[in-house]
């Protein structure tokens, strides 16, 4: 997979050749940003210090482990063009990969206009100064607008090359920032640490965390460089994680500093409060500008980079629309045409945005990219998939901790916000959609998962297979047919079977030797078969076989292991009462089955195709003591079939006269038990002697009015007779015949009951 993967087109030029310092420049001035100086004193304010360091354990129980997804994930692919947009298509594939890429494009479009309006509040101490000397006070996007259109028209001037070098002197003036508020100290004569002071009538935590969320998520920030650095799978992952760490180990300092400092009521009201502590109060305002100017800087590079490979990969439904954005301008393939789609997106928010209100918004946006990366992280660790082979690895719980913690936070965040957010992915992956519709996104990855799943379970099932139950018997059944599309009784006899109680496998029987014809053959009538499921909504497993005789067909399934995770334990043959020349085949089949001591079914059809499916009638005998469980389970588990919605089961007891009476008692023991589901009122006691009535003549009376009947039958006597027995009962309608190979319980006692 990832040796395979290719670069969105027009992407596959050289880039700067940059190392790991921008990835974690680029990382660190975004979380180090606006937030940290406008709001994180708001947030200690209205949460109280412990309040504050539980939103930042819960943001980086969101961060860190989509960082290590990232450089997971990153030292797997040959990472190119696209950043966090590569990442998740090439996992995810093009139409939920598009579909994610749209939506992180606008978080990150929408971010520079945030930062840009942060921007702006490091000039509002002067906005007092200005109106007390004209008379005017000034409005924060008189300086947030102009200040983005001159940052916009640098970056298409000038490209990577300058965001780059600015980030050098913006992380400078942060950290010169952040240590003179160290060494600052507190105004007040008296202070004090209180993990649980706050103000009187706090914001919702969840609000609060809404707003301060965008702080932990510039971490992939320079993954979106992924396509101008020499080496990304080494320089993302390190970079990523470091400036993730490192920003953590930041905001709880922070945190502690703030709340130590300054009480509650002063935190919450006055957004620029660390100027009052800092050792130089305007150091704060200066670092307000360099950290919002430098995640501005930060999300203008990665924005139209993401737009230019999603164009690249043409996931726009117009064909000009992906040429207009892909192309790129010199040897460092700058996207500036998705620059200045990205510049008016800005331009937009900024005009009508505040601090609180987009920095709700970005923070669902992001909720649902990071959402996704820990996703496919956790996916990947549970598909097995032998081209995924990073050389860093996240761990699976982590992965799914992230995933969990996204979604959930998001909608406790804002529900219509979640909502709205939700809306809009579906509707962008369905537009996608529909020039993709052969495209398979998710099924590789989706089946890889239940491979490991399923094989998992099989094996653990295997190690720990004792001998069942019998009383807990479930049958997992195979059927095999030559005429599995033109007969369709035994095909729904087995979705009945399989519905709820058991499993069932359908095999098409391909007569012939194994050659190119007989496969194309078996292909076309295994489509068919599927499409047979699928339309009738069985629940079984359906396939094909080649083999020259139906005998040599019988002893391959019969060996085959269950698709279920349990062995098969139980065969359905079938014929159609025109075509009795089918039974020495069946017959044949019989032996091999019993020889593996399976349970054998065989069932003649006719053109009544089970009637009304409100009748069965179950017919037992002296000669049925071992088939009688299993008949009356059948029975049983048919009934239970939607189709079969109230049936009536009726028990015939055709015992000899002088017996009859003792075990009619043992079967009323056990209906009164409830492991028979039937009524008394349906258990007939029919005396027979043999000397007077055939046993066909007394079944063919009572059941002609049946839609199924269930009998037993000895293979021994089968095989004497060449299967005469099996083309009796003219006048009655679908009949299954039975013979159990294995002792299956009603109750715990059944045993001996029907031994005595």
């Amino acid at each position: 997979m990832a040796e395979n993967i290719k670069s969105p087109q027009g992407l596959n030029k050289q880039g700067h050749g940059f190392g790991t310092a921008p990835v974690f420049l680029a990382a660190i001035s975004t979380i180090l940003g606006a937030i940290l100086f406008l709001r994180f004193g708001y947030a200690v304010g209205h949460v109280g210090l412990f309040g504050a360091l539980i939103m930042i354990l819960i943001g980086h129980a969101i961060t860190i482990p989509t960082a290590m997804a990232i450089a997971e994930i990153a030292t797997n692919l040959k990472v190119e063009g696209g950043g966090e947009y590569f990442i998740i298509s090439r996992s995810f594939g093009p139409m939920v990969g598009g579909t994610i890429g749209i939506s992180l494009f606008f978080s990150q479009a929408i971010s520079v206009a945030f930062y840009m309006i942060a921007f702006a509040e490091a000039f509002t101490p002067a906005f007092g100064w200005i109106y007390a000397q004209t008379g005017f006070m000034p409005q924060t996007w008189m300086i947030s607008l102009p200040s983005a259109i001159i940052l916009l028209i640098l970056i298409l001037k000038k490209g990577a090359n300058l965001g780059v070098s600015v980030l050098w002197v913006v992380v400078i003036t942060l950290g010169a920032s952040l240590i003179m508020f160290f060494l600052g100290s507190s105004p007040l004569e008296t202070h004090s640490l209180d993990f649980f002071s706050r103000v009187k009538e706090p914001h919702d935590f969840f609000k609060v965390f809404a707003i301060i969320f965008p702080a932990f998520t510039g971490m992939t920030a320079g993954v979106g460089l992924s396509g101008d650095l020499k080496k990304p799978s080494k320089s993302i992952p390190l970079g990523t994680i470091t400036a993730t760490v490192t920003g953590m180990i930041v905001y709880v300092l922070i945190a502690i500093k703030l709340s130590y400092s300054l009480p509650p009521d002063i935190l919450a009201s006055d957004q620029l409060a660390m100027s009052r502590i800092a050792l130089w109060g305007p150091i704060i305002l200066i670092g307000l500008a360099a950290a919002t100017l430098s995640s501005a800087i930060g999300s203008i590079l990665i924005a139209p980079r993401t737009l230019q490979a999603l164009a690249g990969d043409f996931t726009f439904p117009s064909k000009i629309i992906n040429n207009f954005l892909r192309k790129g301008k010199g040897t460092a393939n700058e996207p500036v045409n998705a620059t200045i789609i990205t510049s008016v997106i800005v331009l937009v928010f900024v005009s009508m945005g505040s601090v609180d209100f987009v920095a709700q918004i970005i923070s669902v946006f992001f909720m649902i990219t990071y959402g996704s990366l820990c996703l496919v992280s956790f996916l990947e660790h549970f598909a097995g998939s032998p081209s995924y082979r990073p050389t860093f690895r996240s761990k699976w719980y982590l992965s799914l901790l992230g995933a969990l913690a996204c979604f959930i936070m998001m909608f406790q965040m804002s529900t219509l916000y979640s909502i709205l957010a939700i809306l809009a992915i579906v509707t962008i992956y369905l537009s996608i959609r529909r020039g993709k519709e052969d495209t398979d996104d998710l099924s590789n990855m989706i089946k890889g998962v239940l491979f490991q799943l399923t094989r998992k379970l099989q094996v653990l099932i295997q190690k720990n297979q004792s001998e069942i139950a019998l009383a807990n018997w479930r049958p997992s059944f195979i059927a095999l047919s030559s005429a599995s599309l033109t007969r369709l009784a035994p095909f729904d006899l087995l979705r009945w079977i399989s519905h709820y109680y058991g499993f069932g496998s359908f095999i098409h029987f391909v007569k012939g030797p194994l050659d190119e014809n007989h496969q194309l053959e078996s292909k076309g009538k295994l489509g068919q078969m599927i499409h047979q499921v699928t339309e009738s909504r069985a629940g079984i497993y359906v396939d094909t076989i080649i083999s020259p005789s139906f005998k040599t067909a019988v002893a391959q399934i019969v060996q085959l292991p269950g698709i279920a995770g349990m062995e098969n334990n139980s065969v359905l043959f079938e014929f159609h009462e025109d075509h009795p020349e089918d039974i020495d085949d069946i017959i044949d089949g019989c032996h091999f089955a019993s020889i593996v001591d399976f349970n054998i079914t065989v069932l003649r059809s006719s053109d009544r195709h089970f009637g009304y499916k409100k009748r069965i009638d179950i017919w037992l005998t002296p000669g049925d003591y071992s088939n009688a469980n299993l008949m009356i389970l059948l029975a049983y588990i048919i009934m239970g079939h939607p189709e079969w919605k109230g049936c009536v089961i009726e028990l015939f007891a055709a015992f000899e006269t002088n017996k009859s009476d003792l075990h009619v008692s043992k079967l009323n023991q056990l209906i009164d038990g409830g492991r028979i589901p039937i009524s008394k009122k349906n258990l007939k006691k029919i005396p027979w002697d043999k000397n007077i009535t055939s046993f066909e003549k007394m079944v063919s009376h009572y059941s002609k009015k049946a839609d199924l009947v269930i009998m037993g039958f000895s293979l021994k006597k089968l095989k004497k007779e060449k299967g005469v027995f099996l083309k009796k009962f003219g006048n009655l309608n679908d009949i299954l015949f039975v013979r159990a190979g294995q002792k299956i319980l009603i109750s715990e006692d059944i045993e001996e009951e029907l031994e005595d």
